[in-house]
């Protein structure tokens, strides 16, 4: 899990979309890391009645990629299909859809024997017309940008917080080098089996909580972006850094794989040592590309490309 290679992977996965007056764009890189452990998942029509709804996810696997991808392939199916989600109560039907998938993939066989140990952080969205529902569960992060500027953030799970620190304590756990039992970062995930083995506790009173947070922010006409992204990105960049970084992209080009991909980039110049994932979404009020904005990139191009071939 803290293995890492010679020298970065740095081949991107990009994916993007739209639809609903939303666009997308996806990054991810495997960077140092020996595995790529990431995962995420883009819809912009959920489809049965629910064609006007979008879902997002970035997934930060540990231990292994078989839960993350697990998560990424049948999460959202597991809340959309909950009967809370069904009658129109949106949040308790995400908390039960996190709920119940941690049930259900304990029993997988290699997660059952413990073969397989893995887990893995989840941040996903629901937007719908006039909403956005947000959840997380460990230290992957939603920030939404209005007006150029963080107006809401995800707060991380990480062992070290009062609440976090009780539940552990109380599970019988420490907290050890800001680790669960000194060896786990986050204090609440997907799988991670090994620490939800007490029968006497509660699914979310255990070592490590699969319990999601979750937030509704109602939609403005100044919404610009969410971005979702795993800590391989925040580790090196605040909120603010990426607000801006993106805030100020879009007034050049309107390709969000592209600025994905340079958000990407600019986290392993920083010293992200990570797998790195990020999802860009934009909204009607986003900034767009203007000739002033072109044109001083362009002439910043000139530049860089002059003072290179002086060298040369």
């Amino acid at each position: 899990m803290g293995a890492f290679l010679e020298k970065p992977k740095t081949d991107k996965f990009n994916e993007h979309g739209e639809g609903n007056g939303l666009r997308y764009g996806v990054s991810s890189m495997q960077g140092w890391r020996c595995e790529m452990e990431d995962a995420h998942m883009a819809s912009t029509n959920l489809g049965e009645g629910l064609e006007d709804w979008n879902y997002f996810a970035v997934f930060d696997g540990h231990a292994g990629v078989k839960v993350s991808k697990l998560c990424a392939q049948n999460l959202l199916n597991c809340i959309i299909q909950t009967e809370e989600f069904r009658d129109k109560d949106i949040i308790k039907g995400i908390h039960s859809g996190f709920l119940q998938l941690d049930e259900r993939m304990r029993n997988i066989p290699e997660l059952a024997s413990g073969d397989d140990k893995s887990g893995t952080t989840a941040v996903c969205t629901f937007i719908s017309k006039d909403q956005i529902y947000i959840a997380n569960c460990g230290d992957s992060r939603a920030v939404l940008c209005r007006n150029g500027a963080p107006i809401f953030s995800t707060q991380d799970h990480k062992p070290i917080l009062p609440g976090e620190k009780q539940r552990i304590q109380n599970a019988g756990g420490s907290v050890m080098i800001q680790r669960v039992n000194g060896s786990l970062a986050v204090s609440r995930a997907l799988g991670d089996y090994d620490y939800k083995s007490s029968k006497e506790l509660g699914q979310c009173e255990q070592l490590v909580s699969p319990e999601p947070e979750i937030f509704v922010q109602d939609r403005h006409a100044e919404d610009e972006f969410l971005v979702l992204a795993c800590d391989g990105i925040w580790d090196v960049m605040s909120n603010q850094n990426v607000c801006n970084f993106v805030h100020s992209r879009l007034s050049i080009t309107d390709n969000l794989e592209e600025i994905a991909n340079q958000v990407v980039d600019t986290c392993l110049h920083k010293g992200s040592r990570d797998n790195m994932s990020i999802i860009i979404i934009t909204f009607p009020g986003a900034p767009q590309p203007t000739p002033e904005g072109i044109a001083a990139e362009e002439e910043l191009d000139n530049n860089l490309r002059k003072t290179i071939k002086g060298f040369s």
